[in-house]
C-alpha cells in the first residue's frame, strides 16, 4: 500500500477543519463557491454552475471499506471474464498476447483510477464521478458538457448485455437451448428482479450486493485454483500445457487488437464504481485511495489466473470458436457434463446478477447527479429520493431503457454491438476528462485555490489520455475480411458511427436548447437551487424574460440561491457573474 500512496500521489496537509461558511472565490471569469459536505471531507471549491452540494446526503452514509471494495469488484467481475476471453483471444491471435492484454488492463485501469482519485480529492462531497468531473473541468460553454454527458449517459444507461449473459447462463444450467424470445424473456425477468432488490432500501441494497459479491469472488477463486490443479496434471485433461508451448503462435491484426482492447476495458469496467457514491462515504479520499486499489489488485490477479485456467483445460481452437460462454467450456472439460458443471454455471449466473446490482447502485447515482445539474427536464424526478430513500427516478429510467434494448437488437449480435456502442462515447468522455484534469490544475493554480490531498502522476494521466485517443482512432481500421467481417453481422464500424451520432446529437440538442429557443422566445436561461425532501438539492434551469434578467441577477448568488439582502451591496457582489447566474422564475425549462 505504501507504493500506491507514494507512487501515485503527493499528499498535502489538511487545509481546513470544522464547519466552513459558504463563500466565493473568483479568478475574473469563473466563480468558485466554498462548501463542505457532511461526509467528513475537506471543503470543496467548485465552479458555481455545478449542482449544489448536499450537506446531508439524502441517501445516507452507508458506504464503508467493505462496500467500496465490493461495489468495484461486483461491477468488474460480472460477465466480462466469463464471456469475453474468446473474443480477446481471437483479436490478439495468440495465447501469449492475450495474457499480456489481460495484464495491460491493470495498467490502463490504474492510470484511469488515479485520474478519478485526483478529481475526487477536488470535489469530495459530490457523488456521480464523471458527471461532476466534466462539469467542473469544462464550465464553459455554460452547461454544454453537463448537457452532452447527461444525454448520452441516460440514453446508454441500459444494462441489456449483462442481462442477456445472465439469461444464457441460466439456460446453460439445464442444458436447454433457448429461442431468441425465451432468452429475452428471462433477461427481462432477471433485470426486473435485480431492480426490485435495490429499489426499496439503500442500506439493504448495499448489504445484499456485498453478500453476492463475496460469492462472486469465491467463484473466481475456485476457477483460479482449479486451473492450477489442471496444470498440475491432477484432472482428466490430457495435455494441460499444450496451449502454452508456443504462446505467441498466431497472427494479430490492427482491427483485432483494437477490438480486444475494447473487450479488456469492458471486463475491467467497474474499478471506478465507488466514485459514484463519494458523498455517501465518510472520509472518502482516504477510503477510496486504499480500497479501490485493493479491489483492482484482487480482480487483476484473479483475471490472469482464470485465463490461465481456461487455456490449461480447453484447446485454443475451441476457445476461438466460442461465442460468449468460454467459462462453460472450461467446466465441461474439467468436470464433464455433471451436476458440478450445472452448479458452477449457477454461480456464474449469480455473478452476472451481482454485476447488475452493482451497476444499478453506481449508475443510479451518476444519473441522479445528471438530473441535479438541472439540464434534464423535471429535475425533481431525478433528484428526489422519495418514497423509499433511494434514487427511484434513475432506477425506473434504467429499467425501461434496458427492457427496450433487450427487445430491440437482433439476439445474435446484441452482446457485441451493445458492448462496443457503450465503450466508444465512454472513450471520448474519458479522453476529454483526462485532458480536463490538466485544465482543472491550471485554473485552480490561477485562482490560488488549495492543492488536492491526492495528486496523480503526470505520466499516468498522459497514458490514460493516449489510451482514450487510441480507442477513438483505431476502431475505424477495417478488419481483414472486409467491412462485414467484424464481430457483428453488419458493418464493422456501426457502433463507431452510432457513438459519434450520439455525441453530435448532444451538441445539436444543446445548441437548440441554449441559444436557438431563448432567442426565439425572448428569454435567457438561469439556474436556481431546489431544496427537496430529506436533504436533497438540485438545480433547476429557468426561463427568465430578457427585461427581468438584470433584476434576477442582482437578487441571487452565483449558485442560484436568493440573496437575503437585495440592497446595493448584494448587487455589487453579483457584478461580473454574467450569464447563467442563479434566479427564480415561474417558467422552468
Amino acid at each position: 500500500m505504501a507504493f500506491w500512496r507514494r507512487g501515485f500521489s503527493s499528499r498535502t496537509e489538511d487545509t481546513a477543519t470544522g464547519p466552513v461558511d459558504q463563500g466565493e472565490v473568483s479568478d475574473g471569469s469563473l466563480h468558485y463557491v466554498v462548501e463542505k459536505g457532511g461526509n467528513d471531507s475537506q471543503p470543496s471549491y467548485q465552479e458555481a454552475t455545478g449542482a449544489p452540494v448536499e450537506v446531508n446526503s439524502p441517501l445516507g452514509y452507508n458506504v464503508g471499506a467493505v462496500t467500496i471494495i465490493f461495489l468495484n469488484i461486483s461491477k468488474m467481475i460480472g460477465t466480462g471474464v466469463y464471456s469475453t476471453p474468446a473474443s480477446i483471444y481471437r483479436g490478439t491471435g495468440s495465447v501469449g498476447l492475450s495474457m499480456i492484454y489481460w495484464a495491460l488492463g491493470f495498467f490502463t485501469s490504474i492510470a484511469s483510477l488515479s485520474v478519478y482519485l485526483e478529481f475526487a480529492s477536488y470535489f469530495p462531497n459530490r457523488s456521480g464521478s464523471e458527471v461532476v468531473y466534466l462539469e467542473q473541468a469544462y464550465p464553459r460553454p455554460r452547461w454544454f458538457f453537463p448537457t452532452a454527458f447527461a444525454v448520452q449517459t441516460v440514453i446508454l444507461s441500459f444494462s441489456s448485455s449483462n442481462a442477456i449473459v445472465l439469461a444464457q447462463y441460466l439456460f446453460r444450467i439445464n442444458g436447454h437451448v433457448p429461442t431468441d424470445w425465451q432468452l429475452k424473456g428471462v433477461a427481462i425477468a432477471g433485470y426486473t428482479v435485480a431492480t426490485l432488490f435495490v429499489f426499496f432500501n439503500t442500506k439493504f441494497s448495499y448489504w445484499f450486493s456485498n453478500a453476492v459479491g463475496i460469492v462472486k469472488l469465491l467463484t473466481l477463486i475456485f476457477i483460479a485454483i482449479t486451473g492450477l490443479v489442471v496444470l498440475g496434471g491432477h484432472t482428466k485433461v490430457a495435455d494441460p500445457t499444450a496451449n502454452f508451448r508456443e504462446p505467441f503462435e498466431g497472427k494479430a491484426t490492427p482491427y483485432g487488437l483494437t477490438n480486444a482492447l475494447v473487450k479488456i476495458i469492458f471486463s475491467y469496467a467497474g474499478y471506478e464504481n465507488a466514485f459514484n457514491v463519494v458523498n455517501e462515504v465518510r472520509n472518502p479520499i482516504k477510503q477510496l485511495r486504499r480500497n479501490a486499489f485493493i479491489a483492482l489488485a484482487i480482480v487483476t490477479i484473479l483475471y490472469i489466473f482464470a485465463n490461465i485456467a481456461y487455456f490449461s483445460a480447453v484447446p485454443k481452437q475451441d476457445i476461438a470458436k466460442a461465442k460468449q460462454i468460454a467459462a462453460s467450456l472450461f467446466f465441461t472439460a474439467v468436470f464433464g457434463s455433471s451436476r458440478a458443471v450445472k452448479g458452477l454455471n449457477f454461480l456464474i449466473a449469480l455473478s452476472s446478477f451481482g454485476n447488475l446490482l452493482a451497476v444499478l447502485l453506481g449508475t443510479s447515482r451518476l444519473i441522479r447527479e445528471c438530473g441535479r445539474q438541472g439540464v434534464l427536464p423535471y429535475p425533481r424526478f431525478w433528484a428526489s429520493t422519495r418514497p423509499f430513500g433511494t434514487p427511484t427516478g434513475p432506477y425506473l429510467v434504467k429499467w425501461v431503457l434496458t427492457l427496450i434494448m433487450i427487445l430491440a437488437p437482433p439476439a445474435g449480435d446484441a452482446f457485441n454491438f451493445i458492448v462496443d456502442l457503450q465503450v466508444y462515447p465512454s472513450s471520448f468522455f474519458s479522453f476529454i476528462m483526462g485532458v480536463g484534469l490538466f485544465v482543472v490544475r491550471w485554473r485552480r493554480k490561477r485562482a490560488n485555490l488549495p492543492p488536492p490531498s491526492f495528486r496523480a502522476w503526470d505520466v499516468a494521466i498522459i497514458f490514460n489520455i493516449l489510451v482514450g485517443l487510441y480507442l477513438l482512432i483505431m476502431p475505424w481500421y477495417p478488419p481483414d475480411g472486409g467491412q462485414y467481417a467484424g464481430d457483428v453481422s453488419f458493418w464493422y464500424a456501426t457502433y463507431v458511427a452510432t457513438g459519434i451520432a450520439l455525441i453530435i446529437a448532444c451538441g445539436l440538442y444543446y445548441t437548440v436548447w441554449k441559444y436557438v429557443l431563448p432567442r426565439l422566445g425572448g428569454y435567457r436561461l438561469r439556474q436556481e437551487v431546489l431544496v427537496l425532501d430529506n436533504g436533497a438539492q438540485s438545480h433547476q434551469i429557468l426561463k427568465v424574460p430578457i427585461e427581468e434578467v438584470a433584476s434576477w441577477d442582482a437578487t441571487h448568488d452565483a449558485v442560484g440561491r436568493p440573496l437575503r439582502d437585495y440592497g446595493s451591496d448584494s448587487k455589487e457582489s453579483n457584478t461580473g457573474k454574467g450569464e447563467g447566474v442563479g434566479v427564480i422564475s415561474q417558467k422552468p425549462v
